[in-house]
C-alpha cells in the first residue's frame, strides 16, 4: 500500500480530507485499531498440531507487527521457540510478490506480510515456507533451512509421503524431489502461455467457489490432479497505477456477468511424468469445477460440478487410471445451489463403503450419511441445528465434529456419535469458537472471540480438558464496545446489533448510523465484541449505530435466503428499512429523522441503493466499494441471484444503481480504491457519470489501492475513516 503521506496530499488537493477531529481520544483510538487490526495482531495464526501431538506450530506477528513469523510450542508448558523469521531470510531486502501472488492474496483477503502460510510434512519434521517467490524447507529438528530451485512458486506443498514438494511457476506445475542428490525442479505440464495455466485456480474460483487450489496429491503420493485453464476466450481488463502512469497497465481475466467463462479441464498424471488421463464430464452441461477432493488411501478421486445457472450439482466418483466418472449424487434447486464453502465434504468413512455429505436439500443445512453409492442412509445433524463448518471426523471412535449453533450470531464446537447418535456442545461461551484437531483427533486448537471481549488460542482434549495455552502478544482491548444483541419487534423478526457511545445519555437522542451488507454469504450481526470495535468509533462521536440481518443472508434457512432470487435490492431495502423503525420503536434515544448508511463492496451497493432510492429514511449514506451495474460483476457471483443478463435483463435493471441515479436528493460519499480487481473502479465512475449527467451533487474519495483498500496501512485507514465521520457530521449531527 502506498505511504500515508502520499495519500494525503493526493486526497487534500482534491479537497476531500478532513484535518480536524472531536477530541484526541476519538483519533487515538482508532489508530490503535488499525495498528493492532482491531487488536488481532500477536495472536498465533494458522496453528497445527504436530503428528506426534507433542507441539503446535503457528505463525505470528508483533502487537502492532504484521510480519508474520514461524513459531513451535511445546506441549503442555512450553517452551516456545522462534523457528523462523523472513529477516533470518531476506536480511535487508525488501518482500517482493509477483502480480499473482498479489492477486491470491486479494482473492483470500490477505494483508499481513512475511510468512502468510506454511505447509507441515505429514511426519512433522519439516516446514515449507514462501517468501519473495523463493521456496524454503525448514528441518524442525535441527532448524536447518534449504533453498529450493526455481523462483515465483505459487501453492506449493507437500507430497502425503513428505519426500516431494508439487508447486506451480510460470504457468506449469512442477515437482521437486526431496530425497535425491541433487535438488532440481521438472515440469510435469507443458504448453503453458498468457491464456493457458496448469495448477491454478481460475478467478471465480478463488473469489467465489473458496477454492484457491488447483492440483491435489494422490492419497499414496504417486500421482497429482491437476486443473487446466485456458482463459483465450475471457474478457481482459486493465488496471493502471494512477501515480505511474509511464507503467504498463495489469492484464486480468475477469468474466463478467454473461461472458464467457474460464474452459477448465481436469487432469491426472503420475508424479514421474508421462502422458495426462483427461477426466470425463459433460463439460458443456456442467463448466464449473467447484471442488476437486482426494484424501485417504482408501477414497475414490472426488468432483463436484455445477451447470451455468447454478441449479444443479453432480458429485461424481472418478477413475484415474481412465478418467471416466460415475454419479454419486445430484443437488437441484429452482432458484440456486449453495456452495458449502465450510466443508469439504464428501467425508469417506474407513473402508470407503459410506460417506458423509452436506446438503440444504430440505430447507436447512444437513450432515447426512450415504453410502458409496450416494443414496442415503441417514441425518446427522438435527433440523434446528445450524450448520457452520466442519472440523474433524474421528474414524477410529464415530465422532464427528462440528462447526454451528443454534443461534445463527454464535459458532460453538459440537461432537455428533455416528455409533449413538447422541450429540454435545463442547463450548458454550456465547461468541465465536473454532477448531483446528490433530491428525488423530487425540487434541484440537481452539481459538475463540467471545462477546464478553475475551480471545486466545489454547489447546484442549475431545472432551474439552485444557492442555495448553497458546503465548499471544496482543494487546487486549482497552475497553468492551457497548454493544447490545437484540431482535426485531417486527413480521419477520430480525436479528439486530445496537451500539451505543460510552458516555450515553438516556435522555438524549442520537442520529443513528445503519452500517450494513444485507446481501448474499454475509451476516453482520455476530456475538464477538470484536466485530464492533469500527462501530463504538462511530458511536463515540455522537452516534447510535445500528446493524441487521434481513433476508438473503444466511444461516435462517433456504427460503429465507433465496428470497432475493431475481432482485438483489427491493426485499434489501424493505428489510432494512422494517427493522429500522421496529428498532426506532424499542429504543426511543434512536433518531430516525436522522440516519445516515454506510456499507463496503455489497455493503457499498446497499448503501448507494438506499441513499438513492428512499431519501425519506436516509439523510445521507457513504458507500465504499460497491457494485453498481452487475453486469459488470463475475459471472458465478452474479448469475446466480440474477440469472443471465441476456435472458432476465429486468432483474438486473431493478438490481442496477444506475436506474435510480437522476434520483438522488441526500448527500452521498463515494469510496472506490483505484486498483481494485474484484470490484474495478469503473462502477463507482460509472455512477459519477451518471450523477453528473443528471445535474446531481456527490462527493468521491478515490483511494489508491485494492478492494481491501486501506487495510494494510494504518494511516490511510485513519484518514478514511476521518473523513467518513467529517461526512456523517456535516449532514447528520448538524440537522
Amino acid at each position: 500500500m502506498r505511504t500515508a503521506s502520499l495519500i494525503f496530499i493526493f486526497l487534500q488537493s482534491l479537497g476531500m480530507v478532513a484535518l480536524a477531529a472531536t477530541s484526541s481520544d476519538p483519533l487515538t483510538y482508532f489508530r490503535d485499531l488499525a495498528e493492532t487490526r482491531n487488536f488481532s495482531l500477536g495472536r498465533p495464526v494458522s496453528a497445527k498440531l504436530s503428528p506426534d501431538g507433542k507441539s503446535v506450530i503457528y505463525l505470528r506477528g508483533g502487537p502492532r507487527d504484521p510480519i508474520l513469523r514461524l513459531y513451535e510450542y511445546s506441549l503442555p508448558a512450553g517452551p516456545e521457540r522462534e523457528l523462523l523469521t523472513p529477516a533470518q531470510l531476506l536480511g535487508t531486502s525488501p518482500e517482493t510478490l509477483t502480480t499473482e501472488e498479489k492477486a491470491r492474496r486479494e482473492r483470500a483477503r490477505i494483508s499481513t506480510r512475511g510468512f502468510t502460510k506454511f505447509d507441515l510434512s505429514k511426519d512433522g519434521t519439516r516446514l515449507l515456507v514462501t517468501l519473495s517467490g523463493q521456496l524454503y524447507v525448514v528441518n524442525r529438528a535441527d532448524l536447518k533451512v534449504t533453498i529450493l530451485p526455481g523462483k515465483n512458486w505459487i501453492d506449493p506443498r507437500f507430497s502425503p509421503d513428505g519426500t516431494a514438494i508439487a508447486a506451480v511457476s510460470a504457468g506449469e506445475l512442477h515437482i521437486i524431489e526431496l530425497n535425491g542428490a541433487t535438488l532440481t525442479a521438472r515440469a510435469l505440464t507443458s504448453g503453458a502461455n498468457a491464456t493457458l495455466t496448469h495448477g491454478t485456480a481460475e478467478f471465480v474460483a478463488q473469489e467465489e467457489m473458496a477454492r484457491s487450489e488447483g492440483f491435489w496429491w494422490s492419497p499414496d503420493s504417486r500421482s497429482i490432479a491437476y486443473q487446466q485453464t485456458d482463459e483465450s476466450a475471457v474478457e481482459i481488463r486493465h488496471i493502471a497505477d494512477p501515480l505511474h502512469p509511464e507503467a504498463t497497465p495489469t492484464k486480468f481475466a475477469y468474466p463478467a456477468a454473461g461472458t464467457t467463462n474460464a474452459t477448465v479441464r481436469l487432469g491426472v498424471i503420475a508424479r514421474n511424468g508421462g502422458s495426462t488421463r483427461w477426466v470425463q464430464w459433460d463439460s458443456n452441461k456442467y463448466p464449473y469445477l467447484t471442488r476437486v477432493l482426494w484424501r485417504d488411501d482408501e477414497a475414490p478421486l472426488i468432483l463436484y460440478v455445477m451447470d451455468r445457472a447454478q441449479q444443479t450439482g453432480l458429485l461424481l466418483r472418478a477413475d484415474p487410471a481412465t478418467g471416466s466418472t460415475a454419479e454419486l449424487l445430484r443437488e437441484t434447486d429452482p432458484a440456486w445451489v449453495n456452495l458449502d464453502e465450510r466443508g469439504g465434504f464428501p467425508r469417506w468413512l474407513p473402508g470407503a463403503k459410506e460417506f458423509l455429505w452436506s446438503s440444504e436439500s430440505r430447507g436447512i443445512w444437513q450432515i447426512e450419511l450415504r453410502s458409496a453409492s450416494g443414496s442415503l442412509i441417514r441425518s446427522i445433524t438435527p433440523a434446528d441445528f445450524i450448520y457452520k463448518g466442519f472440523a474433524k471426523f474421528d474414524s477410529l471412535r464415530g465422532d464427528l465434529y462440528l462447526l454451528g449453533s443454534k443461534d445463527p450470531r454464535e459458532t460453538q464446537i459440537w461432537r455428533f456419535s455416528l455409533p449413538s447418535g447422541l450429540s454435545s456442545a463442547l463450548t458454550s461461551d456465547q461468541g465465536q469458537h473454532s477448531a483446528i484437531f490433530s491428525e488423530n483427533a487425540s487434541a484440537f486448537i481452539h481459538s475463540y472471540d467471545l462477546f464478553n471481549g475475551t480471545s486466545g488460542t489454547e489447546v484442549l482434549t475431545p472432551n474439552g480438558d485444557l492442555i495448553a495455552t497458546l503465548p499471544s502478544h496482543a494487546e487486549k482491548l482497552p475497553t468492551i464496545p457497548r454493544v447490545e444483541l437484540t431482535h426485531t419487534a417486527s413480521e419477520p423478526s430480525f436479528f439486530a446489533a445496537v451500539v451505543r457511545p460510552r458516555d450515553f445519555d438516556p435522555k438524549k437522542k442520537y442520529p443513528v448510523i445503519l452500517y450494513a451488507y444485507a446481501g448474499p454469504h454475509t451476516t453482520v450481526v455476530t456475538a464477538s465484541a470484536r466485530a464492533y470495535l469500527n462501530d463504538q468509533w462511530m458511536a463515540d462521536q455522537g452516534y447510535i449505530v445500528a446493524r441487521l440481518d434481513g433476508r438473503g443472508t444466511p444461516f435462517r434457512g433456504r427460503d429465507w435466503e433465496r428470497a432475493i432470487r431475481g432482485n438483489l435490492i427491493d426485499l434489501a431495502l424493505a428489510d432494512q428499512i422494517a427493522g429500522l423503525r421496529a428498532l426506532g420503536t424499542q429504543y426511543p434515544e434512536m433518531d430516525l429523522t436522522r440516519v445516515g448508511v454506510t456499507g463496503w463492496s455489497f455493503g457499498g451497493y446497499f448503501a448507494a441503493m438506499a441513499t438513492l432510492r428512499r431519501p425519506d429514511i436516509f439523510s445521507c449514506g457513504i458507500a465504499g466499494a460497491p457494485v453498481i451495474t452487475w453486469e459488470n460483476y463475475d459471472t458465478f457471483y452474479t448469475e446466480r441471484y440474477l440469472g443471465l443478463p441476456q435472458t432476465a435483463p429486468e432483474a438486473y435493471k431493478v438490481s442496477s444503481v444506475l436506474s435510480y441515479a437522476a434520483k438522488l436528493e441526500r448527500p452521498l460519499l463515494l469510496i472506490h480504491g483505484l486498483t481494485d480487481d474484484n470490484v474495478y473502479a469503473q462502477h463507482t465512475l460509472q455512477l459519477c457519470d451518471a450523477l453528473f449527467m443528471a445535474g446531481k451533487t456527490y462527493e468521491f474519495l478515490p483511494m489508491l489501492g485494492t478492494h481491501m483498500a486501506g487495510s494494510s496501512d494504518p494511516m490511510v485507514k485513519l484518514r478514511q475513516q476521518q473523513r467518513m465521520m467529517d461526512f456523517f457530521s456535516r449532514y447528520l449531527s448538524s440537522r
